[in-house]
Order: structure tokens, then C-alpha cells, then sequence
């Protein structure tokens, strides 16, 4: 069962809640758990086997994901990270939250993406700082990986490990150097994979996010970070006779906080949604991927004007997002304009994303920084409707919106 779309409005993304969803969460409010309970133990474990990685971690969001994976690595005061420079807050926000420092890299102009030219750069970059790089951050921008065998080699001989913002590409397939393809979240190339289960991603949990390793340890971790660094488990973690009897038996309330957590846990509610979703992962992918290629028939007249972002090789996307490239100035327009325009007529879009290195925030701890690749992708992105529920008429319905619109604005400046 969805609910109809308010007057044939498209917005730019939307979940797509069937009654097999309804159905998993009226179990979980009729049962025992609401939360830390086995409906989330069930889904970390399906997660896992559907990426291909040994243990999934699940937590309340991305960004919670994303802080829990930099607090694994130790990140801190002193110490520093690479992120994209075009990519959501978020990504950047998680380093500074251990007290650490994001040290942008530049990305293709054409796809957002970080290449090995940026991270090259970035290294040399943090060096004149004084900084030493502990961890490498790329972003699966729009359901698109980078080129991860590169990125990895580049970090790993910088002595710095990876944590892949992997929130836009779950069910994504990336080239591994011996030519394999391996899902995203297997975490052939990096130490974690981190994943948001937002309404607006591919499979929606409500809210939530996990992170997935081959790294028992790290799994541990993780676990333990996202619980108030609370453990029940003596055998383990045992400090004196605290909550122990005279045998020196743990006592029914026992547990200790051996290190400062915080309250990321992901709800038994988020986790039966997120795992009845997960379900029709491959059945989403398909047809976000049939109405990507409509897409691009749909827009090949448009030539330059208007061009999908250029394609990264050795992957295979499940699209987050469709994503254009539309020339404003040829058109003698903005981007405000075409996106005023299409609303009118009933179409959502939005923009993917503020370079990092531009918000106020991260421009007062690294002044004058220009980064070429970032700024020209974002001068030229949108992103359009691109959701589940959309009919391949609907993609048409954007492609004619849009191309009348521009059209009018080519008629004038001809004119």
C-alpha cells in the first residue's frame, strides 16, 4: 500500500512503503523489543550476507554511522582525514565530531567523484599543514563508486585506512583488482563501509544507518561505541569487583562503561522496516537502473547542454540519484530559474551538493583553499526525479518539462 502522490507532483526522491513493510512493523509494536531486540539482530545479520561482509553494526543514522566508523580508527585531536569536497555535510562533520580535521580533495568535475589526482593532492596538502592523514573517506556519490583500487593503494601507502561513504550505494558492485566485482559493503579495499537507511535512499528504514566490516574487532568496537561504551560482558571487559559477588560471579545488573559511547542504537521499529526493505534490494536497484538508462535516451538530443554525469568505470550503481549536467551560462539562465520552473509544473529537484570547502564553517579552518573539480561540478549539477514509483511516462513527463524550458531560454538568446 503507497500513498498517492499529492497532484500528480514528482519530488526529486521518495520512499516506497508496500504493506509487507506495514505488516513487519505492526509485528515488531505487537511484540516484546522495541529496541535492542532480535528484529535489529536479524536485520545486521541479513545486511552482512547481502554485502558480502563478515559483520554489520547497526545505528540510529548515517551520520551516526559515520562518527562510530572515525571513532574506531582513533581519530582525534591532532590527527586528520580526507574527504571529497563534494559530498553532505555529514561525511565532514563526523571527523570533527572525534575532534579531528577534514582535509578536502578535489573531485571530477564531471561526476563528482574523488580520483587519485584529488587524494594525491590532498596528501601533499595536509603535509604543508603540518597534518598527518589517519583516514581516507571517499563517497559513492549518487550510487557511483569511485576508483577504489587506486584510492585504496594511494592511502595505504600514506599509512592511512579506509572508511567508505557508502550512504548513496547500497546494492552497488565495484571492480577489485584481480578483476572480480564485489558488492559495496564487502570491504575488499577498506577497513568499513558505512550505509543510511533515510526515506529518500533506496531502501528506507525511517531513519538508520549501519556499518559494515570484516573485522571482528572493529564489529566489537562499534558495538560497544554505539551502546555508552557499556558492555555486559565480564569475561571481557571485568574491572575489579565492580557489580561481582564475593565468588566473583557477575551479579544480574552487572555491566561497566569501559570508554565514552553515545546512544546510536537503531530501533527494533527502524530495523523491521529496514529489513523488509533490504528484501526488494534488488528489485529497487532494477528499476532505478531502468529509469536511469530512459533517462539517458530521453536527454542524448540535448547534447552538452544538458548530460548525465559521466559514468565511473569498474562499477556498476544502484542509483541514489539522477544526476545532470546542465551548461547555465550557454543558456543565458540559472540553475534558480530552471528549478522555480519546474517546480511550477510540478517537478522536484535538488542540488547534490555546496562544495564543503565553501561553507562558512569549514572556509573559517581553511581559508583561500580553491578546488577546481568540486566548483565546476557544482555550478553545473542538479539532480532530477528519480524514485521507485516512477513510471518510465514520468521520466518523459521531466525530460519534455525541462527541455521546454531551456529551450525557451535558447529561443532568446538566439533571438
Amino acid at each position: 500500500m503507497s500513498r498517492p502522490q499529492a497532484a500528480g507532483f514528482l519530488p526529486y526522491a521518495r520512499q516506497q512503503i508496500d504493506d509487507r513493510d506495514i505488516d513487519a512493523v505492526t509485528s515488531v509494536l505487537r511484540g516484546e523489543w522495541l529496541t535492542t531486540g532480535p528484529a535489529v539482530l536479524r536485520f545486521e545479520q541479513a545486511l552482512a550476507l547481502r554485502c558480502g561482509a563478515r559483520q554489520a553494526v547497526s545505528c540510529s543514522s548515517g551520520t551516526a554511522a559515520l562518527h562510530l566508523a572515525c571513532l574506531v580508527l582513533d581519530l582525534g585531536p591532532g590527527d586528520a582525514a580526507i574527504v571529497p569536497a563534494i559530498t553532505f555535510l555529514a561525511t565532514a562533520n563526523a571527523v570533527r565530531m572525534t575532534g579531528a580535521e577534514p582535509v578536502f580533495a578535489d573531485v571530477d568535475a564531471d561526476n563528482g567523484l574523488l580520483t587519485a589526482a584529488g587524494l594525491e593532492a590532498g596528501f601533499a596538502r595536509a603535509r604543508t599543514r603540518g597534518l598527518v592523514i589517519k583516514a581516507v573517506l571517499p563517497v559513492h556519490l549518487a550510487g557511483q563508486c569511485p576508483d577504489l583500487t587506486s584510492l585504496s593503494q594511494l592511502a595505504r601507502a600514506e599509512g592511512a585506512r579506509i572508511i567508505e561513504d557508502a550512504c548513496h550505494a547500497i546494492g552497488t558492485y565495484h571492480a577489485c583488482p584481480n578483476g572480480s566485482a564485489a558488492p559495496v559493503g564487502a570491504c575488499r579495499l577498506s577497513e568499513m563501509a558505512v550505509f543510511s537507511f533515510h526515506p529518500v535512499k533506496t531502501i528506507a528504514g525511517g531513519e538508520g544507518g549501519a556499518v559494515t566490516t570484516n573485522d571482528p574487532d572493529i564489529a566489537r568496537r562499534l558495538a560497544l561505541l554505539r551502546n555508552h561504551g557499556m558492555t555486559h560482558d565480564a569475561a571481557e571487559f571485568r574491572d575489579g569487583d565492580l557489580g561481582f559477588d564475593r565468588r566473583g560471579t557477575a551479579n544480574p545488573w552487572y555491566y561497566e562503561m569501559v570508554e565514552l559511547g553515545w546512544n546510536y542504537r537503531l530501533s527494533d521499529i527502524h530495523a523491521a522496516l529496514a529489513l523488509s526493505q533490504l528484501g526488494r534490494l534488488d528489485q529497487f536497484v532494477e528499476r532505478r537502473r531502468g529509469l536511469a538508462q530512459r533517462y539517458d535516451e530521453l536527454l542524448a538530443p540535448l547534447g552538452r547542454l544538458v548530460q548525465p554525469i559521466r559514468r565511473s568505470r569498474g562499477c556498476l550503481p544502484a542509483w541514489h540519484l539522477y544526476s545532470v549536467l546542465i551548461d547555465f551560462a550557454a543558456l543565458d539562465t540559472d540553475r534558480a530559474a530552471v528549478m522555480a520552473g519546474l517546480r511550477a509544473v510540478g517537478i522536484g529537484t535538488q542540488v547534490h551538493y555546496i562544495p564543503l570547502h565553501r561553507q562558512p564553517y569549514y572556509r573559517q579552518r581553511d581559508p583561500g583553499l580553491v578546488l577546481e573539480g568540486a566548483d565546476a561540478y557544482y555550478r553545473r549539477t542538479l539532480s532530477l526525479p528519480l524514485y521507485f514509483g516512477m513510471s518510465f511516462a514520468d521520466v518523459g513527463r521531466v525530460v519534455d518539462e525541462l527541455q521546454g524550458i531551456l529551450s525557451r531560454r535558447v529561443t532568446k538568446v538566439a533571438s
